[in-house]
């Protein structure tokens, strides 16, 4: 079974026992999560999309906060002196999908 499913706003494709690396949610390690807002399911053919849909994704947490690369964002104005430099990473969650229900 295959599903689409949207978590914090960004849409993945999972099926059951695929590990993916999600925007960080709340929770620890080995706490197990529900995704409710499932956009799309197949089911060996069987295509159900929008308000037909009626299943829940369950995953669990293997590592509660996982950074992201390195971003720099640097700025600058040729002969003015003007240089920003700013960076960050992001924060992710690496959860496990368990089943869709």
């Amino acid at each position: 079974m295959l599903a689409v499913v949207k978590i914090a706003g960004q849409q993945f494709k999972v099926k059951a026992g695929d590990s993916l690396y999600v925007p960080h949610i709340e929770g620890k390690t080995g706490d197990s999560v529900e995704f409710a807002e499932v956009l799309m399911t197949d089911n060996n053919g069987t295509v159900a999309m929008g308000s037909d849909v009626n299943a829940v994704v369950k995953a669990e947490i293997l590592s509660d906060l996982v950074q992201g690369d390195k971003v720099i964002a640097f700025k600058m104005k040729r002969r003015k002196g003007f240089r920003k430099k700013h960076g960050h990473r992001t924060h992710y969650t690496h959860i496990k999908v368990t089943a869709i229900a």
